[in-house]
């Protein structure tokens, strides 16, 4: 099982970035995917969700109306796309796959998790 996040950097603040998150070595269309992130010092905070087939999608309080999550199970990846970036969404990225339904926002819920990606916003 493996999930390998890419695509952070360093971006400006309100700038834009995509990142996204391969899968191998289990059926992820059956599995609902997490993106997580952790800042230093902070506890991990769950930043989006997207169930199976894509019918539900969750956001944490402090990305909604900015973040957006898509996949593409013939590709196997999911893809959250950060929009307007604040120097506060500057943390390690990663994905998660749980077999629940619909996208749970506790990292407790996750059995794979990728290595993470880190994005730095500068003001």
């Amino acid at each position: 099982v493996q999930l390998q996040a890419s695509g952070g950097g360093l971006m400006q603040a309100g700038g834009s970035l995509s990142v996204s998150c391969a899968a191998s070595g289990f059926t992820f269309r059956s599995y609902t995917i997490g993106w997580f992130r952790q800042a230093p010092g902070k506890e991990r905070e769950f930043v989006a969700g997207i169930s199976r087939s894509a019918g539900t999608t969750q956001y944490g309080d402090s990305v909604k109306g900015r973040f957006a999550i898509s996949r593409d199970n013939a590709k196997n990846t999911v893809y959250l796309q950060m929009n307007n970036l604040k120097p506060e969404d500057t943390a390690v990225y990663y994905c998660a796959a749980t077999g629940a339904g619909i996208p749970i926002s506790t990292s407790q819920g996750y059995a794979y998790w990728g290595q993470g990606t880190l994005v730095t916003v500068s003001s």
